[in-house]
């Protein structure tokens, strides 16, 4: 039975990473679930999950990309903890002992781990079913670890005081370099974004990775590859959001400085550029250099339209994740006809239709009165 600090915290942390990654769950429940023909949905699940429970390499694999849903929950928390609104938590959780502030933190991370605990445990019980013992129980012992390593991590990192006073590595050789406006959300990434950066990019091989793997009979169809970089161009949907977060929260006087429209969006392109600078670096290793720039061209696109979108719907992220998923599924029927051109010249073309009418309209940070 929860108790009244299990429901506190699985309201500020738990439901605040569903509603903060909500873009990224439903471009993975589409991988999941949508690629898939119903009819062939429950034997291909069946199919995957006896693979994980016989396969060491394959559980290797799943273990690789469940840390790093992990490591994105860590990094989604901790940062709440530290913020301002959130340091009631340092007094009042301390009126509860040690163990019933382990199992409320528990109890968080197992709710923010559902997706992955749940497909996890059906994947034991198939195992268990099909005679598979040892590497059911592995995958059993693994989540647990995860979960109340997460706790334990949680309930240590509440009771530190914050001390953000010391610059990092970043800012301290880079204090002298000249810092072209477009540069600065790039060093803030760097700086202040790291594991955001580095869980995306994780994500970005795991994505691609995993499309070339489901769709080794056709790998060399670039209609694959554009799917792949359009999953990857959505999973960077938290951090086109934190780029405008950042833009109004530190930049908004840019708009009284003599910029044109054309050079600002030009130098959001290029941050972006640098951002998604391995994925440029894996498509022209792989392809063509016109086919990679064609897929390149739509992947920056429809992050710039992502991002040209908060300044139409203002920062309310429910309202935005909607758009993103709706938007994701026009593109993937677009590229699945072999419109990736076609679907580059729109996105963009919306994208600077979306940044050239609203750049302008002044926006509060919560998202409140928005259009």
């Amino acid at each position: 039975m929860s108790g009244p600090l299990d429901k506190v915290l699985i309201k500020i942390f738990a439901a605040g990473f569903y509603r903060a990654h909500a873009g990224i769950l439903m471009v993975g429940l589409f991988v999941m679930f949508g690629v898939v023909e119903p009819g062939q949905l429950l034997n291909y699940h069946k199919t995957l999950m006896l693979a994980l429970v016989s396969s060491p390499l394959m559980l290797l694999v799943i273990f690789a990309g469940w840390l790093l849903y992990v490591i994105k929950s860590w990094h989604y928390v901790l940062g709440q903890i530290a913020a301002v609104n959130q340091q009631f938590l340092f007094y009042s959780s301390n009126a509860f002992s040690q163990k019933q502030q382990l199992k409320a933190w528990s109890v968080v991370q197992f709710v923010i781990q559902l997706p992955v605990g749940v497909y996890g445990l059906m994947a034991v019980g198939v195992g268990f079913a099909h005679g598979y013992y040892l590497l059911p129980v592995i995958v059993f012992v693994y989540l647990l670890l995860l979960t109340v390593g997460s706790a334990w991590l949680y309930a240590f990192r509440i009771h530190k005081l914050l001390d953000g006073s010391g610059q990092s590595w970043l800012m301290k050789i880079s204090g002298n370099w000249q810092k072209p406006w477009f540069s600065l959300f790039v060093y803030h990434v760097f700086d202040k974004q790291k594991i955001t950066w580095l869980v995306t990019k994780g994500l970005s091989w795991l994505l691609i990775t995993g499309f070339f793997l489901l769709f080794a009979d056709v790998q060399h169809d670039v209609r694959v590859a554009g799917i792949a970089l359009l999953a990857v161009a959505t999973a960077h949907v938290r951090l086109v959001f934190e780029e405008r977060v950042f833009e109004e929260k530190w930049l908004s006087f840019t708009r009284n400085l003599p910029y044109s429209r054309l050079q600002i969006f030009g130098g959001i392109v290029l941050a972006y550029l640098i951002i998604m600078f391995p994925e440029t670096i894996w498509l022209f290793s792989r392809f063509s250099p016109l086919v990679a720039l064609g897929l390149l061209a739509t992947g920056i696109s429809t992050v710039m339209l992502f991002h040209c979108l908060l300044y139409y719907i203002g920062l309310d992220m429910e309202k935005y994740m909607l758009r993103v998923f709706f938007l994701f599924v026009l593109i993937f029927w677009m590229i699945l006809f072999k419109l990736i051109w076609i679907a580059a010249l729109l996105t963009a073309g919306l994208a600077w239709l979306l940044f050239y009418k609203n750049y302008y309209e002044q926006q509060t940070l919560e998202g409140d009165d928005q259009k």
